[in-house]
């Protein structure tokens, strides 16, 4: 567990059911899914030196392999992990899963906020109580965290924003649909890619839907914009909930039109591999796991911790797909 000395050293430093599986782990209270609670080795592990949290925005495929190479950057330094996510986004859970942690006297909390601004009074809880936290994906900097691992969710967006030109070559209509409508890494890369897409094309953004982490929500909106708008080129989707939809809706109308998704997931690879989605822009999410534990790591260890850890953007496009 926690040792106070060691923080006081550091706190001197400067859509269908189909699409939602379970992370590994059992159902704890209804609403939430404890993801994992211990590495890879179990109970016949060594005895731990750490324990460290790691909250998700929600359980979702997209997170499994942060949740393996966070697991296996764990195991080796004597960590146990406490891996814990709402099964959609949800603020309220978050919240209470980051004070049930707290309560158990973690060493270090790693989380990616639905909502930083009401998130950032119980990171500055755990932080005052000694624990140090690091967040990632979305960042939360009015609070006392301690450092980001991410990306420039602004940059994203432009990038997603310059892969749609070019398969457009400037000019048609697109459909865009996102996550939840507070959560700062979203609407950061809303912002990227509209100010690039208004700055350097004529492409029209004829709407723009929010599923606030919901599957279900996430198939019945792009519908309901294909309905509405059914001459459109092109789809974007902002957040990993929204590209695996378009694949669904794709495959049930048989509809050739471009989709950019960001995030990468075994099923993002495959969709790219047979034309379903053109490119999908990655936050080298393999890496993200492993980076966190290593921040925390550092951290519950007194050393200094980079404010803003940059896992670097790539994109992978038709064709190039393993």
């Amino acid at each position: 567990m926690r040792q106070a000395g060691k923080y006081r050293k550091w706190t001197r430093l400067p859509l269908a059911a189909g699409l939602l599986a379970a992370l590994a782990g059992c159902t704890g209270a209804a609403g939430e899914t404890p993801v994992s609670s211990s590495p890879a080795g179990g109970a016949s592990a060594a005895p731990y030196s750490y324990t460290f949290g790691i909250i998700y925005p929600m359980a979702h495929p997209y997170y499994e392999t942060m949740t393996e190479t966070a697991q296996k950057a764990a195991e080796p330094a004597g960590v146990r992990l406490v891996v814990k996510a709402p099964d959609e986004a949800n603020l309220e859970q978050q919240i209470r899963m980051m004070e049930t942690m707290i309560k158990m006297g973690v060493d270090a909390i790693a989380i990616d906020p639905v909502d930083s601004d009401a998130l950032a009074p119980v990171i500055d809880k755990a932080v005052l109580g000694g624990i140090p936290v690091i967040c990632f994906e979305s960042d939360a900097p009015s609070s006392k965290r301690l450092g980001f691992v991410g990306v420039d969710n602004v940059e994203a967006g432009v990038r997603m924003g310059q892969a749609i030109d070019r398969q457009l070559k400037g000019r048609g209509m697109v459909l865009v649909e996102t996550g939840m409508s507070r959560m700062r890494s979203l609407g950061q890369r809303l912002q990227g890619m509209l100010d690039y897409i208004n700055a350097h094309t004529d492409i029209q953004v004829l709407e723009v839907r929010y599923n606030e982490g919901s599957e279900d929500k996430a198939l019945s909106d792009l519908e309901e914009m294909i309905d509405a708008h059914p001459h459109f080129d092109a789809f974007i989707a902002l957040d990993v909930v929204s590209g695996p939809a378009s694949v669904l809706v794709w495959k049930a109308k048989g509809l050739t039109r471009y989709a950019v998704t960001f995030g990468v997931t075994p099923k993002i690879r495959e969709a790219i591999a047979n034309g379903q989605i053109k490119a999908a822009v990655s936050q080298n999410e393999a890496g993200i796991g492993t980076r966190i534990v290593e921040r925390m790591l550092q951290a519950a260890q007194g050393q200094a911790v980079p404010a803003f850890d940059d896992t670097g953007l790539t994109e992978i496009a038709s064709g190039s797909a393993p």
